[in-house]
């Protein structure tokens, strides 16, 4: 009995410090109206280590999915380690971190409506951050504003809208982190999209697991890197490509490959 009962008591210590948050302080999170999807968003900030004492500007960096990428305690399948990553490099960067909208993560990280699954409403997404979240953040914090200095980052369906925006939005967003893309969403639609696009300057950093589960994610990733190279001699390294040997499609993969994503970009 004195067993079960010490069992019983370790299991619940065990959860409630799993419940405990892990942000650091150096991020912190704020509410916006998102009238381009009627709704509120959450908002996630994470700050250098040093901004409160410097005049600096920083870039900045917008990345989906914020409830997995500072915090175990609001990510259900592991947290990116986003702020402890970035502090322990010193990385003189802000990042803005988009609360998904839960049962409309579909609807607004995917640009095209798929058969099965529905969705499409990435346009009225990527507006928001564009026209409502972007103008906040710059005249809320020092920022860098111009597309050399902003960047959108994301996995899976995160990295496919995080592409899509830059074709939308080469002006505002310079620099793409494209993780795990699941650019068999809309892909018919995406390619005709690519095909209607003169230039296109934006640096990009596409990344993937050899292990993911689905036998297109590389194929499909390296056939949008093909349409990069077309458009640019590839002698600028303006792109990067990453299959990583037995990565996974989780959080993992994302977790351990973000360091690296963010070092190639900046």
């Amino acid at each position: 009995m004195k067993h079960l009962l010490s069992l019983f008591c370790f299991f619940v210590i065990l959860n409630l410090t799993a419940q405990e948050s892990t942000a650091s302080k150096q991020v912190s999170s704020f509410t916006i109206d998102a009238p381009q999807l009627k709704s509120t968003k959450k908002i996630w900030v994470y700050l250098p280590k040093n901004y409160a004492t410097s005049t600096k500007k920083y870039p900045v960096i917008y990345m989906h999915d914020a409830q997995n990428l500072f915090d175990a305690k609001t990510s259900y399948v592991g947290e990116w380690n986003v702020d402890e990553t970035l502090d322990s490099i010193n990385a003189q960067v802000i990042v803005i971190g988009i609360e998904h909208g839960g049962d409309k993560r579909i609807d607004e990280l995917t640009p095209y409506p798929n058969p099965k699954y529905g969705g499409g409403k990435a346009d009225d997404y990527i507006d928001f951050i564009v026209k409502t979240l972007k103008p906040k953040v710059d005249a809320t914090y020092r920022t860098k504003t111009n597309a050399h200095n902003t960047c959108i980052m994301g996995s899976s369906l995160g990295g496919l809208v995080s592409f899509y925006a830059a074709l939308k939005y080469p002006e505002v967003f310079g620099k793409v982190g494209c993780l795990s893309p699941s650019f068999w969403f809309g892909r018919k639609e995406m390619n005709e999209l690519m095909a209607k696009t003169e230039n296109f300057k934006t640096k990009v950093y596409f990344l993937c697991g050899d292990n993911e589960g689905d036998a297109d994610v590389i194929p499909d990733m390296e056939n949008v890197e093909h349409w990069v190279n077309t458009k640019r001699c590839e002698c600028k390294k303006l792109n990067k490509k990453v299959i990583v040997k037995g990565g996974q499609h989780n959080e993992k993969l994302w977790r351990q490959s973000f360091k690296k994503a963010y070092l190639w970009l900046f």
